[in-house]
């Protein structure tokens, strides 16, 4: 009898005990995930946001950050998209969704396996699409608030030219291309065996189109291909490998096919002529040229704003 009695009780303590070991660390652990660190002119960075942006860092440049680093990264993203917002400058959701699309698509994954991939390393997708967002707008409002400070003259750019030796080598082999990109599609999904189809078509076709009138002819007609309005670009657009290849083409003839996430592509080459306009070295120079402005503009502006907020580190 007396056992029947405090057995139920024996129970509840027991219960009491294992929720108390179980439950509690838990509530103290997302406690101190929401800790808040710093507070950025009423916003707070807490220690979960910290733990997140340490683990993107991590990923990104392949070394453990400092916390402090990550810290000020993070006080400066707020700062930059709140200056944004007071400019009219505010990106909404479905254009961080495409900028974030576009980062996987050049991975060569979808938005969607890049937000699994991220879950398995402890990340959230919104901890890389706050990054896109902060560094979207900071790029815009500086451009567009000190874009005649950012100009570079191309005095400049010829003195600086002349001063690394020329490039005259480089303007006898400066051309300017006519183009057109051309894709025979490939359902998702497909077997091998089916790329390696569309790939024999793709080097028949090549045997066969003389013009780029006639590859118009072929491949608008065609079922499940595609040809693209004319590009123009120069060498100095072009990377090195693929300029070699646009200059191993005849005029008016296909590139080798090459397997893409859409099926199998391939560039008609419409002309190709010498140019003046530009060279590789005055491109990357006036890049150079340019970047360097760029920084200079971007870290006096955001020393001037942070100078006016109020970053408050709460007292523990």
């Amino acid at each position: 009898m007396t056992m029947t009695t405090n057995f139920p009780s024996c129970l509840r303590a027991l219960l009491v005990l294992c929720i108390a070991t179980i439950v509690l660390p838990l509530l103290m652990s997302a406690a101190h995930s929401q800790t808040v660190v710093v507070m950025v002119n009423g916003e707070p960075v807490t220690d979960f946001d910290i733990e997140q942006r340490s683990k993107l860092d991590f990923l990104t440049a392949h070394k453990q950050p400092a916390r402090q680093e990550v810290i000020n990264e993070l006080i400066d993203e707020k700062l930059k998209i709140k200056e944004a917002k007071k400019f009219g400058v505010d990106p909404s959701g479905a254009d961080i969704d495409q900028s974030y699309g576009e980062m996987a698509g050049r991975m060569h994954i979808t938005a969607d396996q890049l937000t699994k991939s991220l879950e398995a390393q402890g990340m959230r997708a919104d901890t890389l699409k706050a990054r896109i967002r902060a560094d979207m707008v900071w790029t815009a409002l500086v451009r567009g608030r000190y874009k005649e400070r950012l100009q570079v003259g191309e005095a400049d750019v010829n003195k600086a030219v002349k001063a690394e030796g020329g490039d005259d080598a480089q303007k006898a082999d400066a051309f300017e291309y006519k183009m057109q990109p051309v894709v025979l599609i490939v359902p998702k999904g497909a077997s091998p065996a089916i790329f390696e189809s569309r790939q024999k078509e793709a080097e028949t076709l090549r045997s066969r189109v003389q013009s780029c009138e006639e590859a118009n002819s072929y491949f608008k007609s065609m079922p499940n291909a595609a040809i693209r309005e004319p590009v123009l670009r120069t060498s100095a657009d072009i990377p090195p490998v693929l300029r070699k290849v646009l200059d191993d083409t005849p005029i008016g003839h296909l590139t080798p096919p090459e397997v893409t996430k859409q099926g199998v592509e391939m560039v008609v080459l419409c002309d190709r002529k010498p140019t003046t306009v530009d060279t590789p070295k005055r491109k990357e120079i006036r890049e150079q040229m340019y970047k360097k402005k760029y920084d200079a503009t971007s870290n006096s502006y955001l020393e001037e704003i942070r100078k006016a907020a109020m970053i408050e580190y709460p007292q523990k």
